[in-house]
């Protein structure tokens, strides 16, 4: 009898005791979508650092390249290799030997640099600077509006036209096969999720409802979900479309309830739907 082959996905994220994002909330999508989902934390911490104080945080740096080795020794393989946040330039030489040593596998780069219009506190020009050679070996990013425009060069934009967006697109897919930037508001006044397939073609949206609030982690949910349904067949707009949903769901949960915002969003109660549930919000061409 044949084996079944059971997706696996090297996770090189931090790992947030509270707050629901990273690794907390990237091993539950990733495995309720039947994906195997082996962490490499590169930093444990009591909690995110959006809000809170005296954070605990244990730098894992030197922990990143003894357990490649001994991925390497045992010959496990990886169906993608899916890299998030990093606090070192260092960390980035670990995660460019992960990509070197599985060059056939999915290779998914969140470039979690800032938001808002500005780098997070953590993010040094240098490390800035240092992840474009990430994004340069890529398959896949997902950066949000502020990280598009840091990767591009440009000025942080209160909107873009669709032209535009296309434009920003179509220069990350230069360096990547896939790009999608996240939370982009367009001058129809829509906020939406923007992609490009550059060898499957075609620019797409799939746009988002309003909520008067911002929580952690959201980012990392879509990335996640996007990263399990490419990895499952989807293609890129329908992958963008489940991930939006889901993402759109654990939000209004959370507003719904009138959570503390610091706490993440409330998606465990609609991990289901990960495995019943079919996309709902709809994605067009851009």
């Amino acid at each position: 009898m044949e084996r079944r082959h059971q997706l696996r996905v090297a996770a090189i994220h931090d790992m947030s005791g509270y707050g629901r994002c990273s690794l907390a909330v990237i091993l539950p999508v990733l495995s309720t979508m039947g994906i195997q989902c082996c962490p490499v934390p590169t930093a444990v911490l009591s909690t995110h650092t959006g809000g809170f104080e005296d954070v605990v945080i244990k730098d894992l740096t030197d922990y990143i390249s003894p357990t490649l080795a001994q991925y390497k020794k045992l010959g496990i393989a990886f169906d993608a290799v899916y890299s998030g946040f990093l606090a070192s330039t260092e960390q980035i030489d670990h995660c460019l030997d992960f990509f070197r040593e599985y060059k056939d596998s999915l290779k998914i780069v969140d470039t979690v640099m800032g938001d808002h219009g500005k780098p997070y506190r953590t993010c040094t020009p240098e490390l800035c600077k240092r992840m474009g050679e990430l994004v340069n070996v890529a398959d896949v990013i997902t950066p949000n509006l502020t990280e598009a425009a840091m990767l591009l060069g440009e000025k942080y934009p209160v909107e873009l036209t669709a032209a535009a967006a296309r434009s920003w697109l179509a220069r990350l897919c230069e360096r990547v096969k896939v790009a999608v930037i996240t939370g982009v508001p367009l001058a129809d006044g829509v906020i939406a999720n923007i992609g490009c397939d550059r060898e499957q073609g075609g620019f797409w949206r799939v746009d988002c409802d309003y909520v008067p609030a911002s929580y952690p982690g959201t980012g990392d949910i879509f990335a996640g979900v996007l990263t399990g349904g490419l990895l499952k067949g989807d293609s890129l707009p329908i992958a963008m479309d489940r991930a939006t949903t889901f993402t759109q769901i654990a939000i209004k949960n959370t507003y719904s309830y009138g959570l503390e915002p610091r706490g993440g969003v409330m998606f465990e109660p609609s991990l289901s739907w990960l495995v019943n549930g079919n996309s709902a919000c709809g994605f067009r061409k851009l």
